[in-house]
């Protein structure tokens, strides 16, 4: 029975995120757990009368502190390039490039010396916590792009399907052909193209090649992706033994409903969330 496509369309989600999608506190926690050691030791700089003092030497004894100073400005890299009226400069934390003076001018300059002697943190370790939190929701759109990976993965676990036996995870179009010596030129522009699909799934008498995505906001990306992967459905059609299956939601299709449509009215096998809650992986790799 021919699905209605507004039916289907409106039960796609606002969000799929998962608790962990906000914050990894792990990552966060194990960040800052490499460095608390030397965190702890320039917390003596908090509230020092003789903070340029006492911060060199601090480097003369303890080098390793360097590697503290970029998180302390929220930078994840041990270069900072900065520049004034004097040129430019590129300062290098991982080792002492500079000289401890020219280390304590960037500290001065940058107002980490201000931050520190004036009270306005109380402890380094827990300074640092709140930066890695705060850049690690920067972190968020990569998570996002594996949540519908991992959800479609759990159905095909639920379905029966083992990985890395009957089913694989992100194979290119070379691979896929050598394993199974099956002619993907159709898809490949004669082998000038290579593709990685997010799943493969592969039964005894077919081999299906999966897409996911999940698209919680709009954009002309989406068009493109429908646009795409109508083109590619029809491809794969004309390859015996090989079926081509995507699974998407996101009422961020809501702004490319039509595109999206054209390629639902042409694809067979184009199934979101709640179909798989319904069980439609185990039928179509059954």
């Amino acid at each position: 029975m021919k699905r209605n496509f507004t039916e289907w369309l409106s039960t796609f989600r606002d969000s799929i995120a998962t608790y962990s999608y906000y914050i990894d506190f792990g990552k966060v926690y194990g960040n800052v757990e490499n460095i608390k050691i030397e965190l702890n030791i320039l917390n003596s700089l908090i509230g020092s009368k003789s903070i340029e003092k006492d911060f060199e030497n601090i480097l003369s004894k303890y080098p390793e502190t360097l590697k503290c100073i970029p998180i302390l400005l929220a930078v994840r890299n041990s270069e900072i390039s900065v520049s004034d009226e004097n040129g430019s400069f590129v300062f290098d934390f991982s080792t002492s490039k500079q000289t401890v003076s020219e280390y304590s001018d960037f500290m001065k300059k940058s107002g980490l010396f201000d931050l520190l002697q004036n009270h306005l943190v109380n402890n380094l370790v827990d300074y640092v916590t709140g930066v890695e939190t705060g850049l690690d929701s920067n972190g968020r759109k990569n998570r996002g792009g594996h949540l519908m990976e991992d959800l479609v993965e759990s159905y095909i676990k639920k379905a029966g399907f083992e990985k890395d036996k009957n089913y694989f995870k992100e194979m290119y179009i070379h691979e896929i052909t050598e394993k199974w010596n099956v002619d993907l030129s159709a898809i490949s522009n004669h082998g000038k193209m290579e593709k990685r699909f997010d799943f493969v799934v592969k039964t005894e008498k077919q081999i299906y090649v999966v897409e996911t995505n999940f698209y919680g906001s709009g954009g002309s990306k989406l068009n493109e992706t429908a646009r795409s992967y109508k083109t590619l459905s029809g491809e794969i059609d004309t390859i015996s033994g090989v079926t081509f299956v995507w699974f998407t939601d996101g009422n961020g299709w809501q702004s490319a409903r039509h595109n999206l449509e054209e390629t639902f009215d042409v694809m067979e096998n184009i199934y979101c969330i709640k179909d798989m809650e319904n069980g439609v992986v185990g039928k179509v790799f059954g």
